[in-house]
């Protein structure tokens, strides 16, 4: 258009870059259209290259990845206690939340937990002999995701804890985890006065054989198709996990009531998950680990497999890169926080509830669950951004876990590192927020983008692999 016929037109404009640049056409009442663009990340041009040239060859092993996380099928199948099925587990480890981790490194919700533990356990009578004995190497710390566990928070699995027991039915994989305390103060917060060990003996000595009898005479629970229903529910089985636990609940309460042995315990037992909304947490996430752990080891593929945060560092692994841990410093969460409490006293990032993420859930369905975007300080628009832009990352989309809000559309499925280098975006996970001093527990509730590092370093370490070949 000549210049003489565009001064006497409309303008209409396309600002692509930040918000601000627009800002004096908008006083002007000028229209304009943002778009949401920002330039790839700083990335290894050199690693960037080497993936670009095995392109054919890392896509086919992510269509392979995805074929195997698509088909996975969680059955919880029992519970047990920990040192008789986790893997290599022993009388003096402890497994812990995110990647690998050491004492004098651990954030203050960490010890605390750990040192909860091993009162638990009978390993110190006070606070001052637990933090002795964990500070002396005396025990083995190791990552939930190195024995095949996940826990929320702390993450802390100890030798006497029941888990879970998740099979995957369609590969014959399995994961664990810890039983849901509740809210309130509870080990995962790094919680350890005398309460928080009475509770978690109640939960081995009575909660535990009263669900393991009725698990297994239901011949296992299949927790894929609850959570099915539940992101069709108002869940996103992360944050929030009411419509889930009740759908739990209703299929555990006849089975309860006819294995029972003891009608006190329960209705004491009956009482305590209907009073816990997050009780689902502790099935949702190995549900998540046993469907994509059933793709480790396939070679050069580029899909994130694992995502965990222990409160001092954020990590992940890829199913093309083995066991090797990729790691950045763990962020703050943005977050609503409870009366009394501000960022200055949160810790940060913690758990290995990301595993949802991972899988399609937590803060990528987000727009399944508006209703909990007020509790993490956002509007319902903000929830159905969040999902939609993870789109931007995932190699494909999720065939059995849909979102109503968007007709019914699959879950973003399959972080891919090289999308989230590309697009400059890591993936959106929401979050409770712990108090950084051990024993204090959770004080609010937030959103949280993974560092960058971690999904750089992962690009490279591929790369690695590649060029060996």
């Amino acid at each position: 258009m000549a210049f003489k016929n565009l001064k006497d037109s409309d303008i209409q404009v396309i600002n692509i870059g930040l918000k601000s640049f627009a800002g004096t056409l908008r006083t002007m009442n000028t229209p304009v259209v943002d778009v949401d663009w920002q330039p790839p990340a700083t990335a290894d041009l050199k690693a960037l290259a080497v993936l670009d040239h095995h392109q054919e060859k890392i896509d086919r092993a992510n269509e392979r990845v995805l074929e195997i996380i698509q088909n996975g099928k969680p059955l919880l199948i029992g519970l047990d206690i920990a040192r008789n099925v986790i893997p290599g587990m022993h009388e003096n480890m402890i497994l812990h939340a995110g990647p690998p981790v050491t004492w004098d490194r651990m954030c203050g919700t960490m010890k605390g937990a750990v040192i909860g533990a091993l009162l638990y356990e009978g390993k110190g009578r006070t606070k001052e002999e637990a933090e002795s004995l964990a500070a002396g190497g005396a025990f083995e710390f190791v990552p939930c995701h190195e024995h095949d566990g996940v826990g929320p928070m702390a993450g802390i699995i100890s030798p006497s804890m029941p888990v879970f027991i998740l099979q995957n039915q369609t590969y014959g994989n399995y994961a664990f985890c810890t039983q849901n305390e509740g809210l309130g103060k509870v080990l995962r917060y790094g919680a350890f006065q005398p309460e928080v060990i009475a509770k978690l003996k109640w939960m081995e000595q009575v909660l535990y054989p009263c669900l393991d009898r009725a698990i297994r005479s239901l011949r296992g629970i299949d927790i894929g198709h609850l959570i099915t229903q539940a992101l069709q529910m108002g869940d996103e089985v992360h944050n929030r996990n009411r419509a889930g636990t009740s759908l739990l609940f209703r299929q555990l309460a006849p089975a309860l009531i006819r294995t029972m042995q003891e009608a006190e315990d329960t209705a004491k037992v009956l009482e305590f998950i209907n009073g816990n909304d997050h009780f689902l947490l502790n099935l949702s996430m190995p549900a998540a680990k046993a469907i994509l752990d059933a793709a480790k080891g396939i070679e050069h593929s580029s899909i994130v497999l694992t995502m965990a945060r222990n409160g001092t560092d954020f990590g992940i692994r890829l199913a093309g890169t083995g066991d090797d841990w990729f790691t950045g410093k763990a962020m703050i969460p943005d977050a609503l926080y409870f009366p009394g409490y501000s960022k200055a006293d949160a810790n940060p990032d913690i758990g290995d509830s990301a595993i949802t993420e991972t899988a399609g859930w937590g803060g990528f369905a987000i727009a399944a669950a508006p209703a909990i975007v007020q509790f993490i300080g956002g509007k319902a628009s903000d929830a159905m951004r969040y999902t939609l832009s993870m789109y931007e990352i995932c190699a494909g989309e999720s065939g059995r876990y849909q979102i109503p809000a968007l007709d019914f559309r699959g879950t973003p499925l399959g972080i891919d590192v090289r999308k989230v280098i590309d697009n400059n975006l890591t993936p959106f996970i929401d979050t409770g927020v712990a108090h950084k001093d051990p024993g204090i527990g959770q004080i609010g509730a937030g959103v949280v983008q993974a560092p960058m590092e971690p999904f750089n370093l992962a690009m490279r370490g591929l790369a690695d692999r590649l060029l060996l070949e």
